[in-house]
């Protein structure tokens, strides 16, 4: 049976979650323990995902469509992640995970795919990675000391409100950029890609999401600005990192927090730039014609540039509500290269606290998101292009692609969460011909 492998690890990982709870509450009595900085940390995490979609309005396929045909499909992922203060201000964090099972049509099909836990490399039996590896140099600056919690890649301390924070290895690049504390986390909140990241930012990654390279935050008041250099893959949505930074990407970001009627709210400006050999929509389509034949910027790539900026906004407007949106567009003739095939992006959202009505570990979310592409990426999908996520083998009537995405995620102990997700996607992969899509979710998660 599928699912059969992480029995074993589920139930150590929800002991571990127990455990976990009467450690916590004991160091929570110590007098001063808040003010010792961990010395190290074992933490762990299981998600599996369920998610079905019944059959749907389907003149045609591609390659790169999501299947019309009634799907039931199932992801788990298991994560060690294990830290140790090196010398002041410096941990080093380690997580190796285990990964099984098969998202919706291999991952393709939806330019905002709906499993933002399921990696492009699906298998139906279990396999291991060491997915981050780095580094964290942090240096104070002065100002007020602030807690910090223990928690996965973070040891408990406290750090200075001015500082400047360096990471250094392999890691997400979303760990970093784009954070959003309402919709960033597929296996707590979202499970859209669009909606849990900026779905026009393109950022370095490999086809399980991470990337080696560094960032610098530094933290100044109400301010942060962040930068960081990471490795492409060797090719778009690639298993392997270009060698010695070969294709790389730039990432920056300025961040202001603020208070608005007396709740934290803050702004982030993201921007990136991807060195690489990548193709044109034009290219290609130009190529295709002088040879009959069907476009591919695979035969078109030279070195050259790609750009993309996103907004990202959070902003508490009463207790136990968040409002959260993204808008976010980069360079619509050249194609996408690590994420997804969107162009241009605007999201909004709501996440409700479950105080509001006496289930306080309990949160239901519900945001829309509008995803689209230019006029010559529309052109080389209706002349039988694919892309890295889409390709209906043709597109005559292109449309917007429109999602809208609710959960609602029980907290049934500490440390352990029951979601229910739905989604409705309209015009699938940006055709009107084909959808809409209903897509329903069950997610088990836990933690300690």
């Amino acid at each position: 049976m599928q699912t059969s492998w992480y029995r074993a690890v589920a139930l150590g990982l929800f002991a571990g979650c127990a455990l976990g709870q009467s450690s916590a509450a004991l160091a929570d009595d110590a007098p001063g323990a808040e003010a010792s900085p961990e010395a190290w940390a074992i933490h762990g995490q299981l998600t599996n995902i369920w998610q079905y979609h019944p059959e749907f309005r389907s003149p045609y396929e591609g390659k790169n469509s999501l299947d019309h045909l009634e799907h039931t499909n199932e992801t788990t992922d298991a994560t060690l992640f294990a830290g140790v203060r090196l010398w002041k201000g410096a941990q080093f964090w380690v997580d190796p995970e285990i990964n099984q099972g098969i998202a919706p049509s291999g991952t393709e099909g939806v330019a905002g795919y709906v499993n933002g836990d399921g990696s492009k490399v699906g298998k139906v039996h279990p396999y291991f990675r060491i997915q981050r590896a780095f580094l964290r140099q942090t240096f104070d600056l002065g100002g007020d000391s602030t807690k910090v919690d223990p928690d996965q890649n973070v040891l408990g301390g406290s750090v200075t409100a001015n500082r400047v924070v360096v990471t250094v290895g392999k890691f997400n690049v979303t760990d970093i950029f784009d954070d959003n504390k309402y919709a960033h986390d597929a296996r707590t909140d979202f499970l859209n890609w669009s909606v849990i990241d900026a779905g026009s930012f393109d950022y370095a990654a490999d086809a399980w999401g991470y990337s080696f390279g560094s960032a610098v935050e530094w933290y100044q008041g109400d301010w942060t600005l962040r930068a960081g250099l990471f490795d492409l893959s060797t090719q778009p949505n690639g298993k392997d990192l270009t060698p010695w930074f070969g294709q790389f990407q730039v990432d920056t970001e300025i961040e202001r927090r603020f208070k608005l009627g007396g709740h934290d709210g803050s702004l982030k400006i993201t921007g990136f730039m991807s060195r690489g050999r990548m193709g044109t929509f034009a290219d290609a389509i130009a190529l295709a014609d002088a040879t009959n034949t069907i476009p591919s910027t695979g035969e078109v790539r030279r070195y050259q540039s790609r750009f993309g900026v996103s907004v990202n906004l959070e902003q508490e407007i009463a207790k136990d509500i968040g409002f959260f949106a993204r808008a976010g567009a980069d360079q619509g003739n050249v194609e996408p290269y690590e994420y997804a095939d969107i162009d241009d992006t605007v999201l909004a959202g709501f996440s409700f606290s479950g105080n509001r009505w006496g289930r306080k570990d309990d949160t239901f979310g519900i945001a829309g998101v509008v995803n689209e592409i230019s006029k010559i990426h529309q052109a080389y999908l209706d002349d039988g292009g694919l892309g890295i996520l889409v390709g209906d083998g043709k597109l005559p009537h292109p449309g917007p692609e429109e999602i809208v995405e609710a959960y609602y995620a029980v907290g049934v102990v500490k440390g352990i969460t029951v979601s229910f997700d739905v989604q409705g996607i309209e015009n699938p992969a940006y055709n009107r011909d084909r959808g809409p899509v209903p897509v329903l979710s069950a997610r088990l998660h836990g933690q300690f």
